[in-house]
């Protein structure tokens, strides 16, 4: 069992983090700019610029700032024509930023389990969905921790059945699928300039399409749906969703290092993997050769045998150490005690509170409900609760040296003695 004891040193001077911004001082210039010219609103030369940045790098038509990558992935439900009671197939294992926008416009999340391979949505558990719900128009995809989902293959499904596909890639700017870009294999796509994001304003995202007239109406939606005249001309119900002009310049001088901070989450990632080769457990995987994730996180995933017993309520959680054996709690406790951050991985949507009555569908066809999948969470049909159960996200900050690493793999590595 682990004891602060058996290593040999004191915590960390300061927080080892999980994921914070990095800033390299070209930001501070572009806000300068924006400050001395005035432009301290929701236009500027700052927004303008990073549309074509990201345009540019990501590979599509058009990119629409937004106040948040929430606010993009709203406006994407409305583009797909979501209403109320309209059942959209979601991702189950991600954050609640996925989900949220569907319930905005009344529309009923149906949740669809997540494969092995990349732990994302699973193509086979999304067709067995739509032969149990033929009518769904809509499929909102989530790319976890930076790594791309099947995104050939939901897509394939989607037009198969004359569905949309919106790839919520908030986690995953600068991966790549299949030689292009995640963020740009459904109609709409958003991303995130989230706090702890790989590229950050702070806050911010973006809608991304090829689609011209769904990017007017973005541009539309997201300034309060004003009309073009003199005075203000309101038909539609509008949205303050626009990102302002100093949050575009701290993006515009973090766009210029993603492949830099890119490169790094990768070398932590790589890292961490050979530090833990001889313990029981896992990183959270990908597809080699088909796919670069951004490595956002570097997550851990303990073998079954080699989980000791842990009880999770709905805040409350218990283990007891075994020798030989760890669990996601005794982990993030050991690494808390040292002044680091990891965090558990994403709980399934299915067994939030809020959403356990919804409808859940696995590659074997209907899930339980969630209260249901939640007692049996080590059923090996319930891949993301059994993910949940297991996993935890690593300390993954790119100013973290390699000093502070190596005690992070020591401190884990402890947990298993």
């Amino acid at each position: 069992m682990f004891k602060r004891d058996d290593l040999d040193f004191e915590p960390f001077e300061s927080k080892v983090c999980l994921a914070s911004p990095t800033m390299h001082g070209d930001e501070r210039n572009y806000i300068e700019e924006a400050f001395e010219g005035n432009w301290m609103t929701t236009v500027g030369e700052n927004i303008n610029e990073i549309e074509r940045m990201i345009a540019g790098y990501m590979g599509c038509k058009y990119a629409v700032s937004l106040s948040a990558g929430t606010a993009a992935l709203h406006l994407a439900v409305k583009l797909a024509g979501i209403k109320a009671k309209d059942r959209v197939f979601c991702s189950d294992l991600t954050f609640s930023a996925t989900v949220n926008p569907i319930v905005y416009e009344g529309g009923i999340p149906v949740f669809i389990d997540s494969e092995r391979d990349t732990w994302n949505m699973d193509p086979e558990a999304l067709r067995k969905a739509f032969t149990i719900y033929p009518g769904v128009k809509a499929v909102m995809a989530a790319d976890l921790y930076g790594t791309p989902a099947k995104l050939d293959e939901i897509r394939d499904i989607c037009d198969e059945h004359g569905a949309y596909l919106i790839e919520d890639a908030a986690e995953s700017l600068g991966a790549v699928y299949r030689g292009r870009r995640s963020g740009t294999f459904g109609q709409y796509n958003c991303i995130s300039y989230n706090g702890n994001k790989i590229c950050t304003g702070s806050s911010g995202g973006m809608l991304l399409t090829d689609d011209r007239e769904a990017a007017e109406k973005v541009r539309k939606w997201s300034t309060q749906s004003r009309e073009d005249a003199m005075w203000y001309q309101h038909e539609e119900l509008g949205y303050n969703y626009r990102m302002s002009n100093l949050i575009a310049g701290v993006v515009r001088g973090q766009l210029t290092h993603l492949d830099e901070h890119i490169r790094l989450k990768r070398r932590i990632y790589e890292t961490y993997k050979e530090g833990f080769k001889e313990l029981p457990v896992r990183m959270n995987p990908y597809l080699e050769g088909v796919e670069t994730p951004n490595f956002w996180l570097s997550c851990l995933l303990i073998e079954p045998d080699a989980m000791c017993r842990q009880v999770r309520g709905e805040r409350d959680v218990l283990f007891k150490g075994e020798p030989g054996k760890s669990c996601p709690t005794e982990i993030l406790e050991a690494l808390a005690g040292y002044r680091a951050e990891g965090r558990p991985i994403w709980k399934p949507m299915h067994m939030q509170p809020i959403y356990r009555m919804n409808p859940f569908i696995t590659a074997e066809g209907n899930g339980r409900a969630g209260t249901d999948a939640y007692i049996k969470r080590r059923n090996p049909v319930d891949v993301g609760a059994d993910i949940f159960e297991r996993g935890l996200c690593l300390p993954s900050d790119i100013k973290m040296t390699a000093e502070q690493q190596e005690k992070v793999i020591r401190i884990v590595r402890a947990c298993f003695k």
